[in-house]
């Protein structure tokens, strides 16, 4: 297996290319690949993913991209761990030369060794081969954090050492002709190296063109002088004066100046003749912006790729992309950057590819011969005629031409040149196929930053940083999209009375949002027409049903439900819809509309099409998510009570639902998004059971992950759309699961109240099941809030009652409660039993908790061995399974059984992993836990007064919370502070202790009073 870095992110095995997934899964495979072999921890990944503000879900998406990624390889390389978990992070073990930019660094690092023991033949032939594997800049296409934007400055520079270093071992090997073009390429990128300026004029010199070598110090000078304002340094004036002869006081040169081979001066009076007879540069590039935005690092992979006389044809480079993405402005900025490579002609012309009547072969050949200056009677009447003659004046010139808005390949195939010299600009809409072009280059939307620097350039940038918060939300609304931005940043410079905030006001409603973004008698829509009009109908009317979909990440099968089409029909509009560039494709088979061009769609449906079609598509996408959601969803709630609370119906399209195996939790991942904004859609268009269906199918998914605050929203917005269709029955169900979310992030008033109207609603429904299912999730809340009887009342009338109650529903909470009141023998037994359910259902969400429950009993027990065994068992399996409910309490435990083994550093490292879990889950009564714990960690390392700080912010957050046990956990851990400075204080802190603890019946109430009785 390989990986390639340079050039692009590429994992390859044999002749099979493997997908890195997502973008950000890419940037964590990118991370692990350029520090193969060594530890790359999660904090660092988080960092690299999420510079600026990293999610709340942010360790949790780390681990899932690298269980995605280690997946991957597990399928390419079987039987072989690539891609391990130690520690805190994860390693890739790879052979190193299987990485491009390893095996180039270590190919460089021998080259200067053999160069330095004087084996320039030797070191030539290893700098050959390491610079050959640079095939564009590193990681392009690849999000950059400041990791990996620092490693990747450091190869390019490393890479240009090495172009210097290859320079230099061809001229000492007596082969400066070879060395002569590495260097212009390389100056040409970066004219400010003096070091290679130096070079080339020796290689130059030594190649017999003096004259040259003057050319190349003059070029130097100019280039360090209008760019830094120095001259050049003493090591190339000395180097100048020695091939010119000066002396030092800048007389007369001392030896005569020949013309070199290959250069005008050298060549016969014909070809002089010949040379003087052409005519002046035919400069015919539009006028664009003087400053391109963006695209920086493509800038200069498209310059580097192109070099006058390297091969034997000319480069062809093809930009495409949606309309209003940039193509023009960046083929133009090209040009005018590659004009002094290409002195002889820059030529530009519109080839009207779509909306209007494109320009046929022989109109646009008479359009860039007379460009050239070819006067209309030398003008060929016929086509064929016409080419040759082309051809031929491109034959005499270094030409750069620009081909606009192309409608398809065969319409520039004549205009293309067939020998070196030139070099062609291609842009279009559509992905075109030309086989002699390099690889194609796809514009993206712009960064967020980008697009508001751009929208600075046209408003102002002092205009701009009076509300840029309101120029960033304008950004966001015009999609990041070049001509959007333009065009609205036109509006409001020509409106000095207007606030930035006045725009941004303007763009607030979709409704009106394209209407905005015009400037005379351009607008965006005028753009998207212009590819959407010439489509079929057929095609048309998919493209507008893509526009009901309110999220992004659409499959085939989306599309084709909402289409009402097959999956066949659906996957080839969608593959031309792609080439034309009116959808986008985010991953492998997934795919989007730019947010403009959804607004686009949207506008087109609404007019064209009925309210019942509309409604007709958007429920048939509702059912067949659906659908596809419970077979995803079936693979982790496995009680059967999925079922049950849907009462489904059959799937309307069985036909799209293929393999259940496709169906996931990488497919709830996936379409978490799209999800939510379709339980608001079903709703608000009075599909409410799709919407409080869809809300209860991603229940456990949510839950198990920790996306507590996704469960709130969609299921009060299932709440919402239940209550407005009279569905009680689905009423009560969202009740309890927002309740579900509300437990885990301690908002216990807002729990019970939700339980109560659950079993308040079941009454009246006469569903004593549902009544005593939520009056056990009571007693979760009695549990946490302190009131431990009364739980485990509840729970064992549970037990003892007729009611068809799961026991994986039951002894969690049972065994919780008794470990909690001491009784850890029996709370052992109950787990035990937990267990044992959980394998006979396969439930691996049961069996991560019951490992858990059980080693949270061995800690309390101070079985600490065990309790390490079971809590590492558990957090293997939530790595392999991506479970991460309860996480955050298991590796509090976790590290709370390495203090009981003296192990202190990994166990501040485990209390500050739950602590990182816990606030990102939002689950702060497990905050409250942690900080207590680390508070005792850190005072056996006797860091006391660390230790209190710490019970204090678990004092201040569990009195918050109304948690009464870790508000007496943090009151013990004060009175243990205070214990050594003030007995006083000690004793008024294990008081307040005590007094929680007496009331809930724990354990903890013994320590409490011996010390107490202590203290006297």
């Amino acid at each position: 297996m390989e990986i390639k870095v340079l050039g692009g992110l590429e994992v390859r095995l044999a002749d099979v290319k493997l997908h890195p997934g997502t973008p950000k899964q890419q940037t964590v495979l990118a991370m692990l690949a350029v520090h193969a072999n060594r530890i790359v921890s999660v904090e660092q990944l988080i960092d690299e993913l999420w510079p600026a503000a990293p999610p709340r879900s942010a360790v949790p998406n780390v681990r899932g991209y690298a269980a995605n990624l280690r997946r991957m390889f597990e399928s390419a390389v079987a039987g072989k761990a690539v891609l391990n978990r130690q520690r805190n992070g994860y390693r890739l073990q790879l052979d190193p030369d299987r990485i491009d930019l390893i095996h180039f660094e270590n190919q460089y690092r021998e080259a200067r060794n053999l160069a330095a023991q004087g084996s320039p033949g030797s070191a030539e032939e290893r700098l050959r081969l390491a610079v050959d594997q640079w095939k564009g800049p590193m990681l392009v296409g690849v999000p950059l954090g400041p990791i990996l934007t620092a490693r990747c400055t450091a190869a390019e520079e490393e890479r240009r050492l090495a172009i210097e270093l290859l320079a230099e071992t061809r001229t000492r090997i007596g082969r400066p002709e070879l060395a002569i073009p590495l260097l212009r390429q390389l100056l040409a990128l970066h004219p400010l190296r003096e070091s290679a300026h130096q070079m080339l004029m020796r290689a130059l010199h030594l190649y017999g063109d003096a004259a040259g070598a003057v050319a190349a110090y003059e070029s130097a000078r100019e280039a360090l002088r209008g760019q830094l304002g120095i001259e050049p340094g003493p090591e190339l004036q000395q180097f100048w004066r020695s091939i010119t002869g000066l002396s030092d006081d800048g007389g007369a040169p001392r030896i005569p100046v020949h013309p070199a081979p290959g250069t005008a001066a050298g060549r016969g009076a014909a070809d002089a003749q010949v040379e003087r007879s052409l005519p002046t540069v035919a400069a015919w590039l539009p006028r664009t912006v003087e400053q391109l935005i963006g695209r920086k690092e493509l800038v200069s992979q498209l310059l580097s790729e192109t070099e006058p006389g390297a091969g034997t044809s000319s480069a062809v480079h093809v930009i495409d992309g949606m309309a209003g993405i940039g193509k023009t402005t960046l083929a133009v900025h090209l040009a005018r950057r590659l004009a002094d490579r290409y002195p002889d002609a820059q030529l530009f012309i519109d080839l009207r590819g779509h909306g209007q009547e494109p320009v046929d072969q022989a109109a646009a050949l008479a359009t860039l011969l007379r460009q050239l200056g070819v006067p209309g009677t030398r003008m060929p009447a016929g086509s064929e005629d016409r080419v040759s003659l082309w051809r031929q004046e491109l034959g005499r010139r270094r030409v750069v031409i620009v081909l606009d808005n192309v409608a398809n390949s065969a319409q520039i195939a004549p205009l293309l040149p067939v020998g070196p010299g030139a070099v062609v600009l291609v842009t279009s809409r559509r992905r075109l196929a030309i086989p002699s072009a390099q690889l194609p280059v796809t514009l993206a939307a712009l960064a967020p930053e980008e697009a508001t620097e751009l929208l600075a350039t046209v408003v102002g940038r002092q205009r701009l940083e009076t509300d840029l918060e309101a120029a960033r939300f304008i950004a966001e609304r015009c999609g990041y999209l070049p001509l959007a931005l333009r065009l609205v940043g036109t509006r409001l410079a020509h409106r000095p009375q207007w606030q930035i905030g006045d725009l941004a006001r303007r763009l607030e409603e979709p409704v009106a949002l394209l209407s905005q973004l015009r400037a005379e008698d351009r607008t965006v829509v005028e753009a998207f027409a212009a590819s959407y009009e010439p489509l079929a109908e057929g095609t048309k009317r998919l493209f507008r049903m893509v526009g009901l979909h309110p999220g992004d990440h659409l499959n085939p099968a989306m599309i084709a439900a909402a289409g009402r089409v097959s999956l066949d029909v659906a996957s080839g509009i969608i593959d031309e819809l792609v080439d034309k560039h009116l959808v986008e494709e985010v991953d492998d088979g997934l795919f989007r509309l730019h947010d403009l061009m959804r607004h686009y769609a949207l506008g087109l449906a609404m007019e064209t099409d009925s309210a019942a079609d509309r409604r007709d598509a958007l429920e048939e996408l509702l059912d067949h998510t659906l659908h596809a959601a419970v077979l995803a969803a079936e693979r982790l709630e496995k009680s059967g009570a999925l079922r049950a609370d849907l009462r489904l119906s059959r799937p309307r399209r069985t036909d799209l639902l293929g393999e259940p195996s496709l169906f996931d939790a990488r497919w709830l991942e996936t379409q978490r998004p799209n999800i939510e904004a379709l339980v608001r859609n079903a709703r608000l268009e009075g599909l409410g059971t799709f919407a409080w269906q869809l809300a209860r199918v991603t229940w456990r998914f949510c839950y198990i992950r920790g996306y507590f605050d996704d469960i709130i929203r969609n299921h009060q917005e299932g709440l919402a759309a239940a209550e407005a269709g009279s569905e009680l029955r689905a009423a009560a169900e969202m009740h309890n699961y927002i309740a579900s979310a509300h437990l885990r992030q301690a908002a216990y008033g807002q729990a019970l109240s939700h339980l109560e109207k659950t079993i308040s609603i079941r009454r009246k429904l006469g569903d004593n099941n549902g009544v005593a299912r939520a009056r056990v999730n009571i007693g979760s809340v009695f549990w946490l809030t302190g009131r431990l009887h009364e739980a485990l009342t509840i729970n064992q009338e549970m037990t003892r009652s007729r009611y068809d109650l799961s026991g994986l529903l039951l002894l969690p909470n049972t065994g919780l409660t008794l470990s909690a009141l001491g009784r850890y023998d029996e709370a052992l037994k109950v787990h035990r039993l937990h267990l044992l359910h959980a394998r006979l259902a396969s439930d691996y969400f049961h069996i991560c908790n019951a490992l858990s429950h059980l080693g949270g009993v061995r800690t309390r027990m101070r079985d600490s061995e065990q309790a390490v065994r079971l809590l590492a068992a558990s957090m293997a399996l939530r790595d392999r399974t991506g479970h991460r409910y309860g996480e955050a309490e298991t590796l509090n435990d976790l590290a709370t059984a390495h203090r009981q083994l003296g192990r202190l550093d990994e166990a501040l490292r485990l209390h500050h992993a739950s602590m990182d879990a816990a606030r990102l889950s939002g689950e702060r009564h497990v905050e409250a836990a942690a900080l207590n714990e680390l508070g005792r960690t850190l005072l056996t390392k006797g860091r006391g007064g660390e230790a209190a700080d710490m019970h204090r912010e678990a004092l201040r957050l569990a009195t918050r919370i109304s948690h009464p046990y870790e508000q007496g956990r943090a009151l013990a851990g004060l009175a243990e502070h205070f214990a050594r400075v003030d007995p006083v204080e000690a004793r008024r802190h294990w008081e307040r202790a005590l007094a929680i603890f007496r009331r809930m019946g724990v354990p903890e109430r013994f320590e409490a009073e011996r010390r107490l009785a202590e203290l006297g």
